[in-house]
């Protein structure tokens, strides 16, 4: 394992979905000190325990990023349990809900938006505004496939806000890229999780499902598109700025 974070802090959004998990664990396998954050503090505790049983250092914040004040004190919570702020991935996100748009629930739609895409609007103006005060930064936000490429049927919320996060990302890089501040996204397409089973579907019929719609005949591992996001963060993609990196088994080719 390489140590292409050693003596940086990353932090990490939506660090107990599957990919945000994932994130944390190899930033943490490749050297960083990381802080992770998302609203269910004991399943930040359990993935603490998780990365310091495998060597690594982590700490827990648990914190709502649609909220102002939470995501200004996550990071202020980097800077202070670990001495600063150098990567971050922002990748809290929800679903929502699927049902035609005329009938999708407004509460819903606001949610999924609050979450999805001013959740990452905040996290990036207080990390950004941490990193251009400290000699710079990479910042890596999750959006979708289906924000510009893939439709789904009856997902409104969730794709309008993944679309609206892609666009969010090249303004955002454009704005800091002289601050040394370099924003990235990365859009999975399915992955080995919840959000990809159907209601009523098994693993077995999902993967059945992926083998026929996806080029690549199966889901992406988490591991995979943390190994996407790990790589937009590190000094090898260096001259990459205000890119969508499409990780997604050739469905959108």
């Amino acid at each position: 394992m390489s140590e292409r974070f050693a003596g940086k802090v990353a932090l990490v959004t939506g660090a107990t979905g599957v990919v945000g998990g994932a994130v944390a664990r190899a930033y943490a396998g490749e050297g960083a000190a990381v802080l992770v954050t998302g609203r269910d503090g004991g399943r930040l505790s359990e993935l603490v325990k998780d990365i310091e049983a495998a060597g690594g250092r982590a700490s827990a914040f648990a914190a709502d990023v649609s909220r102002p004040a939470e995501a200004a004190a996550m990071v202020a919570a980097a800077v202070s349990h670990h001495g600063g702020l150098d990567v971050a991935c922002n990748a809290a996100g929800i679903f929502g809900a699927l049902a035609p748009l005329a009938d999708y629930d407004d509460d819903v739609f606001d949610e999924v938006l609050a979450v999805n895409l001013k959740g990452v609007f905040l996290s990036m103006k207080h990390e950004v505004a941490h990193m251009r005060s400290h000699g710079g930064g990479t910042i890596v936000n999750v959006a979708s496939n289906l924000g510009a490429h893939w439709r789904l049927q009856g997902a409104s919320a969730y794709v309008a806000s993944k679309a609206a996060v892609s666009h969010l990302t090249r303004t955002a890089a454009r704005d800091h890229i002289a601050d040394g501040v370099r924003i990235n996204a990365v859009s999975p397409g399915p992955i080995d999780s919840p959000m990809s089973t159907r209601p009523g579907e098994t693993v077995a019929q999902r993967d059945e499902r992926m083998r026929d719609a996806l080029p690549i005949g199966r889901v992406a591992t988490p591991d995979e598109i943390a190994a996407a996001v790990l790589w937009l963060s590190s000094p090898e993609s260096s001259y990459v700025v205000g890119q969508d990196h499409v990780v997604d088994g050739g469905a959108t080719a």
